[in-house]
């Protein structure tokens, strides 16, 4: 049975018998054409008759198109038809073949060139030979003594004469040597081989023109070099005509230039310019001497007969310019090539030093190359940058190697741009000469990657560019170095610091990202509930031994600049010291004795077995060996030296105390001074019965001891810690409003915002509507349907209002929103935020806000007086100015704040009272917010910034008093959170979490609460620790602090030049007292309270140290003096009186009414020292007074608390520790009983 194939074969076939007859078939036809013209008959063709009957016959489908065949994979017809086509032809005959030997292929030319370099030198080697063996005195010419018949004798003779007599010149002994015939033996040979590869070179290379072949230099030299050779081989007399062989050295430098370009193709190496430049320039040098000496050697054999030895020195004396004149040339010919040998250098050495010259600038420009060795046997990271500045780079620079483990890396700067100046101008000082480098190219380009040797470093920091004005394209910019860095070298480690929040999930797969405006908006809104909370993550992410400001006489600035060297470091339980002890203890007590003990503040743990990071995860957890311990410290514990004294052995049941002394010199933290009556026996003791709330001292009975304060359990106790039930019932904040408020209060569910503006933003449990609120509603300045509100009065809000003023809402200003909507918020604290938007915001960021409560936008701008009193400035408490990107275009750099800076100004002298957060882009221009030209402490602070910036401090800005309060703020001072992260992995996700821009379950959040009267009892932040850890299981972390500074008149006089103001010294004593009575009456506390005595003594080092500042001494106020004093009263008084009647007439213009405007004359004492605790300085009550505050992260132990500090504490995360047996009535009477009514805006102890 035949198959498909079978069949279709012999079908085949007979279609192309048809279709194709045969060569016999045709040679019959054409056989009977032919016998048909010879004769008269007719003759039947039967080819034409079989052709007939094919066309009329319908011929069956081709194989290559029946269905079935294509599936069989019958492809005999396809086959059957395929014609091979050979490809590159051209490169077979026999031409190509040795071209591509010769010319093309970079390893056979470079053996070639290699080759042709070594018969150039050997030419040379045996011509110095040949001199070497030569000796004109007995030389007798043989062609005289072939062409003329004479003897010996008389050829000596006729030689001597002409030898003596240096005017006439012996021409034979120019054109004739005395050569050896091994010697000519082998320069013919050479001669051969070195014509016959010049002339297949020349017909390889030929291209059209002979002329322009045979014209070439290097042609001519060759000709020159071989051709008399070879013709003496077949004309003996001729061996011994002089032949210029010294010329081959030319020749042998063209080798050698063309064997270097060759090698470089061959290594692939890119920037080899200048070495090849160099390399010329010395084979010229080298080749002029070495030719000038050989003609001057011959020429002076028919002279005075030099050495080739004297004509080299004579060459290299002469080049030199030295000119000696011990040895000169005797005969003209020799003269003459001197003169030549000078024209040809003073013509070729200049350019060949201009090119070199022009090739060092280009390379000081791009920064030359980062070698392989160095990549392989040193440490380097790779900075990315698109514009480097030297703010930037400092930042970097000093960040980078502030750690010690850092030293002996190197910084390979990888810019597009031309190096700054004042950049070029650092990078020569020895400190930064030997370890930075920097190349000019694109991390976007593979060969500019390969210089820097990407693929060996140990890790890629990749910065944005902030001073664009566009910031997306910016970040654009970065998302392709990312790729490119990534694409070329996998498996370096990246960096990234991107601009907007959108864009940071293109970059995910980076080791380490920060999103510039997720943490600036995050930081700025925990500024309004936290106070300063910028300046204490600055102060946690900068490197600092905690030495600036010890030199100075005022107490604060030792206190806050030895506090500012906290860090937070890492070490695992097992591994350490300050926690070992502590292994099957719980977190709470872990921490309490810590810092007890060593001054360490633990605050968080990372299990083995998970990968997130738990701050403050309360009294249930157990520490485990295996743990990974988070402390906050001056230094980090493998520095830290312990010394240990044991004085009484428990004889009076006191433990054991640890002293730790860093290696810094740093103030001793172990042993807690005026601890009270703090519980002897912490492991047995019983907690309080009341230990949920600090109780006051009590007046009677046991009144004139201090209470005792609960001891800190190893074990948690769930009797002892209170619970938090946030969770059980929506409306547990509307019982504790009074029933005087007619207006029913708002459904607020919790839950996770439903739609997020950008991906890659983390879900955070907030305080949500239970319905989405129309977009019509957000509009705070225009009513709509749903309600008639058209300004910030109408709407009646029981707390104050929080304004942020921007330029547009972007996706970053969603983070502003989350944490102040935060689940763990008291509903009651809740404070309204109002947009204020130089640009409306899209529906999609409406979207985004809609589903939050009391959220409001309004069109306007803070240097219009009108939108600021309709938004509701007055109901306000605090004002967020966040930078604007439009201002990023200023010609100057750091004119890019002036526009902000003077409307912050404007607004500070309108509304005093008001808190103003605002955003700078550089830190340097701090200095200029609530700008006074006569504040003498100001100005003196302004010289120790100068001073600790002289020593190399990385925090000289920390003692400018808007920082150290917390209300001016700059992002570029978190670019340390990146450097830093290359040391301490973990430093982004703590400070996320403090932030909270990330939740994690169990973990706790930054918090605040407020030091009252009530307080003051507990008198240590050591015995606070104790408190709040027995309590409330809450970790504190360290404390935000107002101090007034006053100066009177006379001693204003004393330390400013500026100033002139001046009174009596009566007046000073009335003044002075005035002054401390008011004092006493808005500062008061109670007998166990600080030492009262600290502040005169203050006061008076103050002085001190600012008249030491002034160098004047003092001189008594004259009567003129005092007149102008008054009379700058009366015009500040009347300053602020046009002021406020500006303000008013504005309201009223606007409808608004005038009741809650509050005239600053007219503030009382009570207002004026709440004003005073935002850290703002209060210039307008007094001109003599300085408000103060600072930051003080993790005091010692023994540091005295006083009225109105603030305490910063990580709070345990409240749905980890909820009850699961106690009613939701019960739990809200607890938490009621328990801490209390709070207030607005704070929570007290």
């Amino acid at each position: 049975m035949m198959g498909p194939r079978a069949q279709s074969q012999p079908e085949a076939s007979m279609i192309t018998t048809r279709l194709s007859p045969s060569p016999a078939d045709r040679l019959s036809a054409e056989t009977a054409q032919k016998n048909s013209a010879g004769s008269s008959g007719v003759i039947l063709d039967s080819s034409a008759l079989r052709m007939t009957e094919v066309d009329s016959e319908v011929p069956p489908l081709p194989p290559r198109y029946r269905f079935r065949d294509l599936l069989l994979g019958d492809q005999s017809f396809q086959n059957d038809d395929r014609v091979q086509v050979e490809f590159y032809v051209n490169e077979n005959t026999f031409k190509e073949r040795l071209k591509l030997f010769f010319i093309k292929n970079q390893r056979s030319s470079l053996r070639i060139r290699l080759f042709n370099l070594s018969l150039k030198l050997l030419t040379c080697l045996l011509y110095i030979l040949r001199v070497s063996l030569d000796d004109p005195t007995t030389q007798v010419t043989c062609a005289r003594k072939r062409c003329v018949n004479v003897t010996d004798a008389l050829c000596s003779k006729i030689c001597a004469n002409q030898t003596a007599d240096p005017a006439q010149i012996n021409w034979e002994l120019i054109f004739w040597v005395n050569r050896r015939t091994p010697v000519w033996a082998i320069q013919v040979t050479v001669a051969l081989i070195s014509f016959l590869e010049a002339m297949l070179l020349s017909y390889l290379s030929y291209k059209g023109n002979i002329w322009e072949q045979i014209f070439q230099i290097s042609f001519i030299l060759e000709m020159i070099n071989t051709v008399p050779f070879i013709i003496t081989i077949f004309c003996p007399p001729w061996r011994n005509i002089f032949v210029p062989v010294f010329l081959n050295c030319w020749l042998a430098k063209s080798a050698l230039e063309n064997m270097i370009n060759d090698l470089h193709r061959a290594i692939q190496r890119t920037n080899s310019a200048m070495f090849n430049q160099v390399l010329i320039l010395i084979c010229t040098l080298l080749c002029l001497v070495f030719t000038g000496a050989c003609g001057i050697q011959h020429l002076e054999r028919a002279g005075k007969n030099l050495s080739l030895f004297d004509a080299l020195y004579f060459c290299i004396v002469t080049f030199s310019t030295v000119g000696y004149g011990d040895v000169t040339p005797r005969i003209w010919p020799s003269q003459l090539l001197v003169v030549i040998m000078i024209c040809v250098a003073l013509v070729v050495l200049p350019l060949q030093f201009e090119e070199l010259a022009y090739l060092w600038m280009e390379r000081q420009k791009s920064g030359g190359n980062y070698s392989r060795h160095r990549a392989q046997t040193e440490k380097h990271v790779v900075l990315c940058v698109s514009s480097l500045k030297i703010d930037l780079l400092m930042d970097f620079l000093n960040e980078f190697y502030a750690h010690p483990r850092l030293q002996d890396y190197y910084v390979v700067i990888l810019c597009p741009t031309e190096m700054d100046i004042q950049v070029r101008r650092v990078l020569q000082i020895p400190l930064w000469s030997q370890r930075v480098i920097y190349l000019q190219g694109s991390a976007l380009k593979d060969q500019d990657l390969m210089r820097a040797k990407m693929d060996d470093a140990e890790a890629c920091f990749i910065l944005s560019s902030r001073n664009e004005v566009d910031r997306t394209a910016a970040d654009h910019q970065t998302i392709l170095r990312a790729w490119a860095v990534k694409d070329f070298a996998p498996n370096c480690p990246l960096y990234v610091q991107i601009l907007k929040p959108e864009n940071k999930f293109h970059v995910k797969f980076a080791d380490h990202v920060v999103c510039e405006e997720e943490f600036k908006y995050a930081m700025l809104a925990l500024n309004c509930v936290c106070p300063a909370t910028s300046t204490l993550v600055t102060l946690l992410v900068h490197t600092s031994r905690g030495q600036e400001g010890q030199m100075s006489p005022e107490q604060w600035q030792r206190t806050y600049g030895r506090c500012s060297g906290n860090e937070v470091y890492h070490i695992r339980l097992v591994d350490s010291k300050f926690f070992g002890e502590y292994d099957g203890k719980s977190f709470t007590f872990a921490s309490f004795h810590a810092h007890k003990k060593y001054g360490v503040c633990l605050i968080g743990i990372k299990r083995e077995d998970n990968k997130s990071i738990l701050l403050n995860p309360g009294p249930r957890h157990i520490m485990a060996a295996t743990d990974t311990c988070y402390y906050i410290n001056i230094t980090k514990e493998e520095n830290s030296a312990f010394i240990f004294k044991q004085e009484e052995k428990h004889s009076k049941g006191l433990p054991v105390t640890g002293l730790y002394d860093a290696p810094s010199r740093l103030p001793v933290q172990s042993i807690i001074a005026s601890m009270g009556t703090v519980a002897i026996d912490l492991q047995n003791a019983e907690p309080a019965a009341d230990s949920g709330k600090l109780a006051p001292p009590t007046e009677n009975g046991a009144g004139s001891r201090r209470p005792s304060i609960a001891p800190v359990l190893e074990l948690a106790d769930s009797s002892s810690i209170l619970p938090c039930d946030l969770l059980a019932d929506p409306s547990e904040d509307e019982t504790n409003q009074s029933d005087e408020e007619g207006v029913p209060a708002p459904d607020y569910v919790k839950g996770y915002p439903p739609n997020s503006p950008y991906i890659g933003s983390s879900p955070t449990l907030c305080h949500l509507l239970q319905e989405k609120a129309p977009f019509c509603c957000l509009r705070l300045d225009k009513g709509c349907r749903h309600n008639s509100f058209e300004d910030a009065k109408a709407y009646g809000f029981k707390n104050k209002l929080i304004i942020v003023s921007a330029e547009m809402a972007g996706n970053g200003l969603y983070n502003f929103i989350v944490p102040l909507r935060a689940y763990y918020r008291p509903r009651k604290e809740l404070n309204p935020i109002v947009l204020l938007l130089d640009n409306p915001p899209d529906n999609h960021f409406l979207e985004a806000i809609c589903c939050f409560p009391m959220v409001y936008y309004m069109a306007g701008t803070i240097d219009n007086l009108d939108n600021l009193l309709q938004c509701g400035i007055i109901y306000a408490d605090n004002l967020v100015v966040v930078d604007k990107e439009s201002t990023m275009s200023a010609e100057e750099d750091y004119m890019a704040d002036a526009k902000t800076i003077v409307n912050v100004q404007t607004m500070f002298r309108l509304f005093p009272s008001l808190s103003i957060i605002t955003e700078l882009t550089h830190p340097s221009n701090m200095r200029f917010m609530q700008f006074r030209a006569k504040d003498c402490y100001s100005l003196a602070l302004s010289k120790l910034e100068k001073i600790e910036r002289d020593k190399g401090s990385n925090l000289a800005f920390m003692f400018r008093l808007p920082f150290a309060a917390g209300r001016v703020f700059s992002i570029s001072m978190l670019d340390t959170l990146l450097y830093q992260s290359f040391v301490k992995d973990y430093m982004i996700l703590i400070a996320r979490l403090l932030l909270g821009l990330d939740t994690t379950p169990g973990s706790g959040y930054l918090c605040v609460i407020k030091v009252t009267e009530e307080d003051l009892w507990i008198r240590t932040y050591g015995r606070l620790f104790q408190k709040l850890c027995s309590s409330s299981a809450e970790i504190p972390i360290g404390l935000y602090r107002t101090e007034s500074h006053m100066f009177s008149s006379s001693e204003l006089k004393e330390i400013c030049k500026q100033s002139q103001v001046s009174v009596e010294v009566e007046e000073c004593e009335e003044a002075r007292d005035r002054r401390e009575s008011w004092k006493e009456k808005t500062a008061h506390r109670n007998s166990t309270g600080s030492d009262q005595s600290e502040h005169p003594l203050l006061r008076k080092k103050s002085m001190q140290w600012a008249r030491r500042l002034s160098r004047r001494t003092a001189r008594a106020p004259s009567r003129a003096e005092r007149i102008s004093q008054q009379r700058l009263n009366l015009y500040r008084r009347s300053e602020r009186q046009e002021l406020s009647e500006l303000v008013k007439n504005r309201m009223k213009h606007l409808g608004l009414p005038t009741v809650g405007y509050e005239d600053v004359a007219n503030l009382t004492a009570s207002d004026v020292m709440n004003r005073v605790n935002l850290g703002y300085l209060q210039d307008e009550m007094n001109d003599h007074q300085n408000t103060l505050s600072y930051v003080l992260i993790n005091p010692p132990p023994d540091t005295i608390l006083e009225l109105n500090d603030i305490v910063y504490i990580i709070r345990s995360d409240p749905l980890a520790h909820m009850p699961e047996e106690i009613p939701g009535g019960q739990s809200r009477a607890r938490l009621r009983q328990d801490f209390g009514t709070e207030t607005r805006g704070e929570t007290h102890l």
